[in-house]
């Protein structure tokens, strides 16, 4: 929680707190800055032309935290991620909630991408997000997508900096979320926002079923659904193995690469996923070679097969990407690889 004296080296919070009372100023929940106030602050700063850093965190799955272990353990997760945040800001700047489950941060220090970069790795090494929480009997693990752009580095008006934050937050959870995303004019300034509901799965699946429908073969299918696949799952490459336990791709035609022990990931179950590969070297040593070398991260498998068999494994392997796969993306990898068990029992073609 900020105190009067921490707030008060900012001149305008000083000049607020000679006619406000400290509790006016701060998020009732958290003891950070309201959101108001904290957007005022960087509103002010533009006005007299001070260079800062603004971002806005938004935690990964907050609602699934909610649902799971009560809103009592939600607001234990917003106070504790408020505290790590204001400690590990300190002197630099002040952090705001901004509602919800986001936050914003003004930072007055670090107001370079790479100064950005060092801060932001920082924050995603345990110090406020990618750890547990101890809630009592409970203690979800945290994690959470920044999108960060800078004044007047990147914008030279409010309107301008605020649609650069929420452009790069936006493109950090098409990514997979679990990430920060520093504003560059030549990657970002086109960014359309869709919101990242996208389109519903049921047309994602009517237009998935009319590729496969649309040509004769399994690879010839795999082609031809694999931009829907890039769209919605934003990745560039989908892969696959078939009984051989050879890694193929589906863009990456001669790609050739050993993960016959893939299936030791799934053994009673269709799909797995992680965000930190050192979680498989003991269960399947031959893929996490192979991956590793690759430089993956983040890795979901789907298991292709129907009746108690299997003919293979769907997989997306991100390189130096954290990524959390939501339900909705592992429910579109499942159901292409039910219509590919589906054509394999039909034609006797193999992946």
């Amino acid at each position: 929680m900020y105190t009067k004296e921490e707030l008060e080296r900012f001149p305008y919070f000083r000049r607020l707190l000679e006619e406000n009372e400290l509790e006016g100023l701060l998020d009732q929940l958290t003891g950070i800055v309201s959101r108001g106030h904290i957007l005022g602050f960087a509103q002010h700063l533009i006005t007299l032309g001070i260079p800062f850093s603004f971002s806005i965190l938004d935690l990964d799955n907050f609602k699934f935290i909610n649902d799971t272990y009560g809103h009592h353990a939600g607001d234990g997760v917003l106070m504790h991620v408020a505290r790590d945040l204001q400690t590990f800001l300190g002197e630099k700047g002040v952090c705001g909630r901004f509602g919800g489950d986001e936050f914003l941060i003004v930072d007055m220090a670090d107001t370079t991408y790479d100064a950005c970069k060092t801060f932001f790795m920082g924050m995603f090494d345990g110090q406020v997000l990618r750890k547990n929480i101890p809630l009592g009997n409970v203690n979800p693990f945290i994690t959470g997508t920044i999108g960060c752009a800078g004044y007047p580095r990147d914008a030279d008006n409010y309107d301008d900096l605020f649609a650069m934050i929420d452009k790069t937050l936006y493109r950090g959870k098409t990514k997979g979320r679990n990430c920060h995303i520093i504003y560059v004019k030549e990657k970002h300034k086109n960014i359309e926002i869709r919101k990242i509901a996208r389109r519903g799965l049921f047309t994602v699946f009517k237009g998935m079923v009319r590729q496969f429908d649309h040509v004769p073969g399994i690879h010839n299918k795999l082609q031809n659904v694999m931009p829907l696949i890039m769209e919605e799952l934003q990745v560039s490459e989908l892969y696959f193995t078939g009984l051989d336990g050879k890694i193929r791709g589906v863009r990456e035609e001669n790609l050739l690469e050993d993960a016959s022990d893939i299936g030791n990931l799934l053994p009673n179950d269709d799909a797995f996923s992680t965000n930190d590969l050192e979680t498989i070297r003991t269960k399947a040593p031959i893929t996490y070679a192979t991956l590793h070398q690759r430089e993956v991260e983040t890795l979901l498998v789907i298991r292709v097969g129907m009746y108690g068999q299997t003919d293979g494994y769907l997989i997306c392997a991100e390189a130096r990407n954290r990524r959390i796969w939501q339900e909705a993306e592992c429910a579109i990898l499942y159901f292409m690889a039910r219509q590919l068990a589906a054509c394999i029992r039909q034609t006797g073609e193999t992946l």
